[in-house]
């Protein structure tokens, strides 16, 4: 019998982290990063390990490739959380390595969130990387290309690992409910064809989130219990929507909105939307994003949408959540729907490239305005025509330097209302052939 509250055993480690894989066999769902034939896997059967990053989203093995990874060889195993560790935590693991290194014995240093370790802080390692001091695993769930130093990233090769898949997860909770040692398997606890099929869903990729919520669930249930659908729900509680405003999927879901809209999905569109709203995101970046594809993808072909897309703008500012939502949704729809031009976009392009091929030319005497004297002595403002005062509108000078008269940078697109803006461009072209005006 225990003598006091303080001698109590220690409640045991979560389901998720008893069922860590221990061997490369066991590891599950990342046959593209380390199944067999793959380089890492040769590497680590070849006893040769270097530095790496492993990405991926939560869930989906970063800590438990890299333990594994550490039990292949003779190395020690150190781990360090770039959330709770500062500069004294990596001297410290580096001066434990060294005297290992000393005795003829390795360290593989696995670093969780090394996204989150500053400039300064990721350059510390290149040293100790190079010099062989520690064998570098740096596990990130944001793109290395923006989260990881260039000259890290450079001395240290990414490994990707996916979403784990259904059947992946699948072999994960069985080995769960039948292991004795690690799992339920001594409690017997059973699901039916949808608590299986619903658990597997909620999961969404993530191994850990399936494995805390069958715990929870078992525990509400109890030993012998049989868990159904319901039971997996109230245990999961309201699903929380993967989305990081400052990283790789904030970029990634606006990215799909944008795309989607572009290809005239009304579906998608809203899917994407709600998904970017719904994760947390600022609607006001939503109408942001939306008020750029009004202009960059729909323009022209549908001049009309700008407006609304800008009444929809205000509408959440004024409205803010929940009501707001409404309006986005509206936005999205008329945008997905309407018909596209990107003509203003690509002329924008190809003026800024005039402009880098022919410099800053000078603007044509007859388009200065001339409020001097002496400016209209110098012949600013000689031979303006004032479209007013022109037949239809139209005259028959140059708007533009010589050097670029003719030139045409706006192709107007194919849909209606660029239709009509080509045969105005047409006839003001036809008017200046004939009256061969001032150039």
């Amino acid at each position: 019998m225990k003598d006091s509250l303080f001698d109590a055993d220690p409640p045991p480690a979560p389901l998720a982290e008893r069922m860590r894989p221990r061997t490369l066999d066991e590891l599950v769902g990342q046959d593209r990063a380390i199944g067999p034939g793959t380089p890492l896997r040769r590497l680590v059967e070849e006893g040769t390990l270097p530095s790496l990053i492993l990405w991926g989203p939560p869930g989906s093995g970063k800590t438990s490739l890299a333990r594994v990874l550490a039990g292949t060889g003779d190395a020690a195993y150190e781990s360090l959380s770039a959330v709770l560790s500062g500069v004294k935590d990596v001297r410290d693991v580096v001066e434990r390595a060294r005297e290992r290194r000393r005795e003829g014995r390795g360290t593989l240093l696995f670093v969780d969130e090394i996204h989150r370790f500053n400039k300064a802080q990721q350059d510390a390692f290149l040293p100790h990387v190079e010099s062989g001091t520690v064998t570098l695993v740096g596990a990130t769930t944001e793109n290395p290309s923006f989260a990881v130093n260039a000259p890290l990233l450079s001395r240290c090769p990414v490994v990707v690992l996916d979403p784990l898949g259904d059947a992946a997860l699948g072999t994960l909770l069985d080995r769960a409910l039948a292991d004795t040692e690690r799992g339920l398997g001594a409690r017997r606890i059973a699901l039916d064809d949808d608590a299986r099929a619903g658990l597997v869903g909620l999961a969404a990729g993530d191994a850990r989130t399936m494995l805390n919520i069958l715990e929870t669930a078992a525990l509400v249930a109890g030993d012998g219990a049989t868990l159904t659908k319901e039971g997996i729900a109230a245990a999961a509680g309201r699903r929380s929507l993967r989305h990081d405003k400052s990283g790789e999927s904030h970029y990634n879901l606006a990215s799909a909105l944008q795309k989607s809209i572009r290809g005239g999905d009304v579906q998608a569109g809203c899917y994407w939307a709600v998904r970017l709203v719904e994760a947390g995101e600022d609607p006001r970046f939503v109408m942001r994003r939306l008020l750029v594809i009004a202009s960059e993808d729909v323009g022209l072909a549908s001049p009309g949408v700008l407006p609304v897309v800008t009444a929809a703008a205000r509408a959440v500012e004024t409205l803010g959540m929940p009501e707001c939502r409404y309006a986005i949704l509206e936005a999205v729809v008329v945008l997905a729907s309407s018909p596209k031009s990107n003509s203003c976009a690509r002329a924008w392009s190809s003026i800024v490239e005039e402009i880098e091929r022919t410099g800053p030319l000078t603007v044509p005497l007859h388009l200065r305005n001339a409020p001097t004297g002496m400016m209209k002595d110098l012949g600013y403002g000689k031979g303006y025509q004032y479209a007013h005062d022109q037949e239809d509108g139209l005259v028959s000078h140059a708007h533009l330097p010589p050097e670029l008269d003719g030139r045409a940078w706006y192709e107007p697109g194919d849909n209606a209302r660029e239709a009509e803006i080509a045969k105005h461009m047409e006839r003001l072209a036809e008017h200046r052939r004939r009256e061969d005006g001032p150039k």
